[in-house]
């Protein structure tokens, strides 16, 4: 089956964009911080003229729907939107915590992974996954938004190895100290990048989960209420 996916994240300090395209794969990964705004556009543009292609010649749009920097993943979905609309694609919503427990999987080969992304106000956005043998990952019903002490309570049920992944561990070190977690190793992927998130839009895609670009709906996890949609928006 040929089938084309790009994927946009811009839900923390970094802009990146991959593209699947019929079993081939490209990416771009950016630190921007503050600039997403400027860099995401023009990294679509390469990437698709590096491809050959048009947006009118994919099949489908992934966004990293969150969590992350409110501002980051309002501008990912605004753009993400705008594109499919003026193409009439459909959109794929993928996990940014999931985005790096593949990240994950891709760097060290880990099936078990404890993602953290420092949410400031002293909490991170907090997810724990496994991956099964025909690479789809559980978990995504764990995140969460927590303070970092929660966590040591959180992980004592946990055995085997686990991958760390994300900026929490590095904002709140005392956590790897701490953990009663039975063997945790560095996950090798500090930020979410797009390429992981092609694997997992692939997965909705074949299982016919996609939403239209009106229906497109961010991840915040926190103070989830304030932020919901406002009626006619």
């Amino acid at each position: 089956m040929s089938t084309r996916i790009l994927a946009i994240d811009t839900a923390t300090e970094a802009c990146s964009v991959a593209l699947y395209d019929q079993g081939e794969t490209l990416a771009h990964f950016e630190l921007c911080a503050r600039e997403h705004t400027q860099r995401i556009l023009p990294l679509v543009q390469q990437t698709l003229a590096e491809a050959g292609l048009s947006l009118k010649q994919l099949d489908a749009l992934a966004f990293g729907r969150g969590p992350g920097s409110f501002t980051g993943v309002r501008i990912g979905i605004g753009i993400a939107q705008g594109l499919s609309l003026g193409a009439e694609l459909p959109l794929l919503p993928v996990s940014t915590l999931l985005t790096m427990a593949q990240g994950a999987y891709r760097q060290t080969g880990a099936e078990q992974v404890l993602a953290a992304i420092d949410a400031r106000m002293g909490e991170v956005y907090w997810g724990e996954f496994t991956r099964n043998t025909q690479g789809v990952w559980s978990g995504e019903n764990t995140e969460t938004v927590i303070k970092p002490e929660q966590l040591l309570a959180r992980t004592v049920e946990r055995n085997g190895r686990f991958a760390t992944v994300g900026t929490g561990w590095e904002a709140y070190p005392h956590l790897l100290g701490e953990s009663p977690a039975a063997d945790l190793f560095d996950g090798k992927m500090l930020l979410p990048q797009a390429e992981d998130m092609l694997l997992l839009a692939l997965q909705l895609w074949e299982n016919g989960i996609r939403v239209n670009p009106e229906d497109a709906e961010p991840t915040y996890l926190r103070n989830e209420v304030t932020w919901k949609k406002l009626p006619g928006r």
